[in-house]
């Protein structure tokens, strides 16, 4: 089922409409991750108590950061500790029961979502739509003032090796009246897996598919050098200390960086958040997993204006069953508190993100309430 987005203001833009599915009844799991102390009470009460245990994409570190601050006026009474492990180490922590939840910024793949249930009960685990932000390509080109203009296959040649100056003809093609130097290209990429490749990689893979033939993988191919760092704020520390190179990130941690503007159509579009919202509205529901799972997939080949394709939905990922009510109390005040509209807006001011908003607010948070105890 498609989404919707509707509204003027960036929260109405971004209210997803996903067609959720009522959950069914969990069954008992197995190993679980553990919580201390927790109160068996209505999260809004504000008297739970205990430490829930969280691992995964660093792309959500800022948002994080300002939730865990956020909660702490909601439950004083819960520490929240999250370890921006990257998108793939927070999946394989969750699934070994380490974290009590994770994010990632790519969705589990049929495989993990069986070995989920090992430790989410019957129904496994699922997805909820947390954190939607662009991905900015940007680059450390001093000497150019104004934002570069590049298309999807450009940016492909790019970064796989083809094009190694920033003159070359291609750049030149699309930055007419741009002074571009002959300064040596060095694309930036990250070196663990990461769910900001897999996202960056599908958007060369469907927009690009002459210049970038393999497919989305959260981890960089290895037939494409270049330089490569851990984590998000690895990658943005390299790419500032490098002239020349470019980098993909989530637009949040870029920083001084400059960024380039995708074409769309006939146009060329900055990220925004609102740019990111309208990609995000042609996604479809994946499927095929968890009754109440809210994965999509994105069309990275969108022609509406106005869109930003290299977008990235960064999931929050629970189980279905916990092993105790104390626990699951925790994983739901924590996941409701996140989908709010105070969440939200917290998320929105501290890493300009796009809130998750409307009747994917309500449906998600549904979801959240869905959680159960073996």
């Amino acid at each position: 089922m498609k989404i919707t987005r509707v509204g003027a203001s960036v929260a109405a833009a971004t209210a997803l409409v996903l067609g959720l599915s009522a959950c069914g009844s969990n069954n008992n799991s197995s190993a679980q991750p553990t919580t201390s102390g927790a109160a068996s009470e209505s999260s809004a009460a504000g008297n739970l108590t205990g430490t829930l245990s969280g691992g995964g994409a660093s792309s959500q570190s800022s948002a994080m950061d300002a939730w865990i601050e956020g909660f702490k006026s909601v439950q004083p009474g819960v520490q929240v500790q999250y370890n921006p492990v990257g998108s793939g180490a927070g999946r394989e922590g969750f699934l070994a029961g380490q974290y009590v939840f994770a994010g990632s910024d790519s969705a589990m793949d049929n495989d993990e979502w069986e070995q989920s249930k090992s430790v989410c009960g019957t129904d496994g685990a699922f997805h909820v739509p947390a954190y939607i932000s662009p991905i900015a390509i940007a680059y450390n080109l001093p000497s150019v003032t104004e934002p570069l203009k590049l298309d999807a296959d450009t940016i492909a040649q790019i970064f796989a090796g083809k094009i190694t100056t920033w003159n070359d003809p291609k750049i030149a093609a699309t930055n007419e009246g741009v002074e571009l130097p002959d300064t040596k290209i060095t694309p930036v990429h990250r070196a663990d897996e990461s769910g900001t490749t897999d996202n960056f990689t599908d958007y060369l893979s469907q927009a690009a598919p002459d210049s970038w033939p393999d497919e989305a993988s959260q981890t960089w191919p290895a037939a494409y050098q270049g330089e490569s760092a851990q984590k998000t704020s690895g990658v943005v520390s390299l790419a500032q200390s490098t002239e020349g190179a470019i980098v993909y990130a989530d637009a949040s941690a870029i920083g001084s960086l400059a960024s380039v503007s995708v074409k769309v159509g006939n146009e060329f579009v900055a990220f925004s958040p609102e740019a990111a919202a309208k990609a995000v509205s042609t996604a479809e529901k994946v499927g095929g997993q968890a009754p109440q799972d809210m994965a999509v997939k994105l069309d990275r080949t969108t022609t509406e204006a106005g869109t930003y394709p290299v977008v990235l939905v960064s999931y929050h990922i629970f189980c279905s069953t916990y092993k105790d009510q104390a626990t699951a109390d925790l994983a739901k005040a924590f996941g409701t508190y996140v989908l709010s509209a105070d969440g939200q807006q917290a998320a929105a001011d501290a890493a300009g993100s796009a809130p998750v908003a409307g009747e994917t607010e309500t449906e998600a948070i549904a979801a959240i309430e869905s959680i159960k105890a073996a």
